[in-house]
Order: C-alpha cells, then structure tokens, then sequence
C-alpha cells in the first residue's frame, strides 16, 4: 500500500480538491490510504473559536458561521446541483461543534482545543472522500480516532503504537482506497487528542509503519525539499535526496517541510519518503531514504520565529552545574516549554524555548526565587546546517542583532533581535 498526504494549502478551495483527484488520476489510487489536512486556513479559523468561546463569547457564533460558509462554498463549487446531501454532512459537524462548545464544562484550554480543532480534519475528510464516490471511485472514509490511539497530554499526544498498530490493520484491511485525518487520534476514554501542529505527516508515518507500505508520499506547493524556506530566504535550491538521518536533524532544528516525529517510524522500516508538488506530480521532488547524506550537499537554512530567550545568573555567583542544570531542565518540563537551543558557561545559562502554551510569566516567576532572570521574547533562531563562511556571512549582515551564536562542526545557530 501506498500513503498519501495532502496539507491544507493543497485542498484549500474547489479547484483544489478537484486537483488533488487529477493527482491521484495521473499516479494511481489503488492500494492507496489518502491522510488529509483541514482545508486551507481552517486550523487558525477553529483557533479563533477557541479564543472567542474563552475571552469573548460574543465573536463565537460569527466565527463559527463564517467558517461555515467557508466550507459550503468549497461543497457548491464540487458538487453543484448535487450537493445538498455533503451539505447536511457539513451542517451536521457544526451541529456537533456547537453542542460541544455550549455543553462543555471543562475548564483545561489544551482539552478544549483538541475537541474543537479536529472538526477541521473531519470536514475536509468527508467533502473529499464525497467527491471520491462522485468520480465512481469506492473509497472507505476512516475515522482517525478510532485506531490513533494516544495519552491524555492533549495537543501533543503520545502514541500508544501496539494499540495503535492492531487497530489500523483491522480497519485498513481489505480497502483499495482509505482516506483518514491526519493530526487527531483519540485517548483511553475516546476523547480526541492531536498529534501537534503539523502533526498529519507524522499521521502518514503511522499508518505507512503499521501498514509496511510501499512509500510515504508528502504532497506539498512547492516543488520537493528545499535548502530554505522560499518565503524567508532567497534562492532557494531543491534537495533531490537526503538521507533519514539528516531529514531527521533537518525537522529536528524546525525545517517546516517534514514534521519532526515523521522520520522516525519510517526510518525503522526502511520506508522511503517522497515530498513532491501536487502541481507537478510527475516531477522529481525529494527522496528521504538510506544513502547519501544530502544531494547537493548545499548550506540548509531555517529560521524559528516568534521565540524566546531566557538568560539565568546565580544570584551569589555560585556555579551553574549539575545540580542546577537539573532543576532548570524539571521547571522546562513541568511549564511545557519546548527547548530549542541551551548554552552555559561557569556561572551563567541560556536557553531559547517556545512559548507555545503560554506559561513563561508563571516559569519565570519561580525562576527569579533562584536565579537572575532575564527574557526577551520575540526572537528569531536561525540555523544553519552544513554552513560555509558566506552561509554565516549572510546571517552576521541581516541587520539584526545577535544576542546568541553557538557552532558545532555542522550546525550554526543565531539567536538574533
């Protein structure tokens, strides 16, 4: 079997899912499991629901409809005069959205988003596999939850891979063309969990791992990997290979391209991955698999936004060793900060982390009962990974102030301001 994956940039309109059917047309369906994303910008339109059902209540029912109206306006353009039966499907979700959010007595904001976001899967999932049985074509909808099974650590859930294997064998079998949710899965008392943002590759390499599949296929808006992303940095070449181990250390230090838990199950099996460009299926795109590290062997950029760096002193100017280390690394853990870079000399100690669920005034807080505490929040980190002297160049003279540099034998890292 063969593992697709469509992001939401891919099926973002009409035209878009239409395409996606002509990509499965010119490279075959059959023996296929199609992953697909929420369509275009929907995960950040169900984002502002949870905003407005937490802080302002009176946005909920505007952006609910609006995000509505989206979604019926990609079934009119599929399904035309057939399209009243796909339209209730899309009533129907929201029907369920809306008695979530005014039953809801959960006060956890992380529990709440897992609940709410999927709804953008579970849309885009039925639209497309409808316009699947318009094409004549027999495909099986599978609903994620009921064979990705995770913990209770809602937005960034761990797998539970036994459970999870026999079930997605059991409920692939004997289909010539599943479509599934990347993204979601479902915990011990089935309430839905996410797998993290961007998480539906890593959904691919769960299901390509527990099917053996032939290959994972990522199919993207541009034309494979590239040696940057081409919205922040210019001339950007495309990557024709790169091995799993370096694809690893890529999406490691944040390359967007391929999520960082992807690599991983499929590097277990050996299963190659392709990242090509659903508007050229035909063309050559990235091979990740065993072999050469990088072809070309090229300086690879990539750049973390929106960070923050914390800098830590002794008050009494005692060492920062082991001991302390420790208790900073427990606090990191405990306040769910996710740690992009660390540096530390005899008596001091940097970090760069992601503020992503909205807890550094309460780490700082008890940071400052120990330690001299600075902070300064919306700092990019660039890497650089096998760097030149003008790759670095080219970072020094951004006009931007480095607060941070840190170099190994292939790495380059920039904390800049």
């Amino acid at each position: 079997m063969k593992v697709f994956k469509f992001g939401g940039a891919s099926v973002k309109d009409a035209p878009g899912v239409k395409n996606l059917v002509r990509v499965l047309q010119t490279v075959g369906h059959s023996d296929t499991l199609v992953v697909v994303s929420a369509m275009g910008k929907t995960t950040n339109a169900l984002e502002r629901v949870i905003e407005a059902y937490f802080e302002n209540k009176e946005r909920l029912n505007q952006e609910l409809v609006e995000l509505k109206e989206f979604h019926l306006t990609i079934v009119k353009g599929l399904f035309e005069e057939q399209s009243a039966p796909v339209a209730a499907d899309v009533h129907g979700f929201f029907e369920e959205l809306h008695t979530f959010l005014k039953t809801n007595k959960a006060p956890n904001y992380s529990f709440v988003y897992d609940q709410v976001v999927s709804y953008g899967e579970l849309l885009s999932t039925t639209i497309i596999h409808r316009y699947f049985e318009l094409q004549g074509w027999k495909s099986y909808w599978l609903d994620a939850r009921e064979c990705i099974k995770t913990d209770d650590y809602y937005r960034a859930a761990n797998l539970d891979w036994e459970l999870t294997q026999d079930l997605i064998k059991t409920k692939a079998k004997g289909h010539q063309l599943v479509i599934t949710q990347g993204f979601i899965g479902s915990n011990s008392n089935n309430f839905t969990t996410t797998l993290g943002r961007e998480g539906s590759d890593y959904s691919a390499a769960i299901f390509a791992y527990a099917l053996n599949a032939e290959s994972v296929t990522i199919w993207k808006d541009v034309p494979g990997v590239l040696n940057g992303d081409p919205r922040v940095f210019n001339h950007t070449e495309l990557l024709r290979q790169i091995s799993y181990r370096e694809a690893i250390e890529l999406a490691f230090y944040g390359a967007s391209v391929i999520h960082p838990k992807t690599l991983q199950p499929l590097q277990r099996k050996e299963i190659p991955l392709y990242v090509k460009s659903f508007e050229n299926p035909e063309g050559e795109g990235t091979a990740v698999a065993k072999g050469k590290t990088l072809d070309p062997l090229i300086p690879c950029y990539i750049v973390k936004k929106d960070q923050v760096l914390i800098r830590l002193s002794s008050i009494d100017f005692s060492f920062i060793v082991e001991e302390n280390i420790s208790y900073i690394f427990g606090l990191l853990h405990e306040y769910q900060m996710p740690v992009e870079l660390i540096q530390n000399s005899a008596i001091s100690f940097s970090v760069c982390v992601n503020n992503k669920y909205k807890r550094l005034d309460e780490l700082v807080l008890v940071l400052r009962s120990r330690f001299n505490v600075e902070v300064k929040e919306q700092v990019d980190l660039f890497t650089v990974r096998h760097f030149t002297d003008q790759a670095l160049e080219s970072i020094r003279n951004n006009g931007k102030q480095i607060l941070l540099e840190q170099r190994t034998e292939e790495t380059a890292q920039f904390v800049l301001s």
